[in-house]
């Protein structure tokens, strides 16, 4: 039986693809130069933005692995745009071709990228892709230059990482909204420990989920343990208005019932319930461990 009160969607994460040029030791959802870009087809992905529009979303951010080497993300934000969606791309800015540039300004889309050290061989060491430091941030410059809006968020992810440094570094070079985070227990680095609720932020599912690369649907990019249903199967309104995704927000609800008071930055273009973070602040996790 579905509830008979739905909450609004507002926000989705397409995560068109499992693949990645880099392999981070922290990455939440194990992608890497092995991942592939799973089962949903360009048809597929563009049937779900139609039906989370008319749901009535107005933002989406394209997430992976790696976005830019889906092949057919310019059309999927296209579509997205067409439709009257907000569009972000959640990039590690090293491949990003001459054509995806120009419709990144032609359509309005930002930006958001991981930034780990303002030193090539920190950053490089998290990564696990040499050069990575370097093309990531003349790629952060450009899209500066370019006029295209750019967020900046900070994992830290390894002892005496220069994660404040990183924040710094980018702020210096104009990004104008960055934020950190501390490392969480999911994909590679739960190193083999079994995903818990309870280190979610709390806020997985109100008025948000994701769409992975196998059709599933989850709370959050980080909640993937938690599949609620699957839009190669069922039509994504009967999905967010289903028993499964009640139970799994009670069940947030319930494990994370002393929930942050702000959502990781990394992860939404808005940092709600709360306003975008500001360099004071350096971490949206009260209960985590600071940025150094």
């Amino acid at each position: 039986m579905n509830r008979t009160t739905v909450q609004p969607l507002d926000f989705v994460w397409l995560e068109v693809t499992g693949f990645c040029n880099e392999e981070c030791g922290h990455c939440y959802a194990d992608s890497g130069p092995q991942g592939t870009h799973g089962t949903m087809t360009e048809l597929d992905w563009r049937s779900v933005i139609d039906q989370i529009a008319d749901l009535g979303a107005e933002h989406v951010q394209f997430i992976g692995g790696e976005p830019t080497l889906y092949p057919h993300l310019s059309g999927l934000i296209g579509h997205a745009r067409d439709r009257e969606l907000t569009v972000e791309v959640f990039s590690n800015m090293t491949h990003i071709k001459p054509e995806l540039w120009e419709v990144f300004k032609d359509r309005n889309v930002s930006l958001a990228t991981s930034y780990y050290s303002d030193q090539a061989d920190d950053h490089d060491a998290v990564t696990q892709h040499p050069g990575s430091h370097r093309k990531t941030r003349a790629n952060v410059q450009r899209a500066l230059e370019l006029g295209i809006p750019i967020r900046g968020g900070v994992v830290t992810a390894r002892p005496g990482q220069r994660a404040a440094a990183a924040l710094d570094d980018l702020m210096s070079l104009g990004v104008k909204e960055v934020g950190g985070d501390r490392m969480r227990a999911f994909g590679r680095a739960s190193r083999g420990a079994a995903p818990k609720v309870s280190d979610l932020c709390g806020h997985c599912a109100h008025e948000k989920c994701a769409v992975l690369p196998s059709g599933d649907v989850v709370p959050c990019v980080l909640g993937r343990f938690l599949p609620v249903g699957n839009v190669l199967e069922t039509p994504f309104a009967d999905i967010w208005s289903g028993d499964l995704l009640a139970a799994a927000l009670a069940e947030i609800e319930r494990e994370c019932d002393t929930a942050q008071s702000c959502t990781p930055p990394q992860f939404l273009p808005m940092c709600g319930p709360c306003s975008p973070c500001v360099p004071s602040v350096r971490h949206c996790d009260p209960p985590g461990a600071s940025i150094a």
